[in-house]
């Protein structure tokens, strides 16, 4: 399956999405006009993969020299107009959702923000980057109507 509109293309490639969120191209697109509302940057043409933690595993290795799977990886292009690929690993994102007692689809909405987040240049290496992402993370999440994943953290704190 896969949907190209707004300057998303989301490919759904594992069965575990397609079966615990067939609306995950329309989140992608929702996510994705939302966070090009708040984030220039973001205009251009990007890919969500929704996948599986063998692919992500894989892809970690290879790139990032990290032989274990994680939850989302942002690939930036560097080509105009091309964002490029975030990479969302069904079996990781679907643990760390029931762990938070949150929906999968609203994990997956944060993981594909964040992801889009890294394609222009966000990170969240110092805390002063990573309070800039998280905000803004939290204003595109508010858009899709996803409550802010910070917020019992900072409770909890």
């Amino acid at each position: 399956m896969s949907a190209s509109e707004a300057g998303v293309e989301a490919i759904v490639e594992a069965a575990g999405w397609a079966r615990a969120l067939p609306e995950a191209e329309t989140l992608a697109r929702r996510v994705f006009d939302a966070a090009r509302a708040r984030e220039p940057r973001l205009a251009g043409e990007a890919a969500i993969l929704f996948t599986d933690d063998a692919t992500v595993r894989d892809l970690n290795r290879r790139f990032r020299g990290k032989d274990a799977p994680t939850n989302v990886l942002s690939f930036p292009s560097g080509a105009a107009g091309l964002l490029g690929d975030v990479a969302l690993a069904y079996e990781t994102c679907a643990r760390e959702a029931r762990e938070k007692g949150v929906a999968l689809a609203d994990h997956a909405a944060h993981l594909i923000a964040h992801g889009l987040l890294h394609l222009v240049g966000y990170d969240h290496m110092d805390d002063r980057e990573a309070l800039l992402m998280e905000r803004l993370e939290t204003a595109i999440l508010g858009a899709v109507g996803v409550a802010d994943p910070y917020e019992e953290a900072e409770l909890e704190s």
